[in-house]
């Protein structure tokens, strides 16, 4: 009795608010997301950045969640603001889970947001390996290109992650590729271990006129 009585609670009493829809997704509030939607509520509804709960509920891993928000008619290619979509952020997440949803469903995995970035982008700025192993399975353009002429191997380089360096080389990344400002990754790493080595340079400099 009281297992049942717990979940009668749990199921909100009159007209659930967008806002509160909005909020539920990302929590994982089933119940909550049933009710808004079994009302007749707007799967595809969204905030001030025109973020719906197909972004904010892959962000949050609720994979269930997920599928009953597209189960509903939620559009999978519903660009917020910056013009991600659902996979943008299951990968900003690192949700795979979600990830695997969405595919299932058709999702495209080459999509740009306005900055050029891809889903592999993403899961290689926010380090999550086991997406990006996953996307390079799934068959993504890997030497994809962002605004700066940046591929996810110069991003990685940049963010030291380097055990998404290994992967994306392993799976063929072009190391020769120029971004905008005419540096490839390889370079980006002499360019990088060079303004350490002068760094640590100057404070070593500096640290004996201190002890002088």
């Amino acid at each position: 009795m009281a297992g049942a009585s717990k979940g009668l609670m749990d199921v909100p009493v009159g007209l659930v608010e967008p806002e509160e829809f909005l909020k539920a997704a990302a929590q994982g509030k089933m119940e909550v997301v049933e009710k808004f939607l079994e009302d007749g509520g707007d799967p595809n509804t969204w905030n001030e950045f025109r973020k719906t709960p197909l972004h904010r509920a892959p962000l949050e891993n609720h994979a269930k969640i997920v599928k009953t928000l597209l189960d509903k008619g939620a559009d999978i290619n519903f660009k917020d603001r910056l013009d991600c979509r659902a996979v943008h952020w299951a990968c900003r997440g690192g949700s795979l889970s979600a990830l695997n949803v969405l595919q299932d469903r058709g999702a495209d995995i080459n999509v740009r947001d306005k900055l050029l970035s891809s889903p592999l982008h993403v899961a290689t700025r926010t380090g999550h390996s086991e997406l990006v192993q996953h996307l390079q399975a799934s068959g993504i353009n890997i030497n994809a290109k962002d605004w700066e002429g940046d591929t996810a191997l110069h991003d990685a380089v940049r963010l030291n992650r380097y055990k998404i360096v290994k992967l994306l080389i392993l799976a063929g990344a072009d190391m020769q590729i120029k971004n905008a400002e005419g540096i490839t990754a390889t370079e980006q790493v002499k360019q990088w271990q060079f303004d350490t080595k002068e760094t640590l340079e100057k404070l070593d400099q500096m640290r004996d006129v201190g002890q002088a």
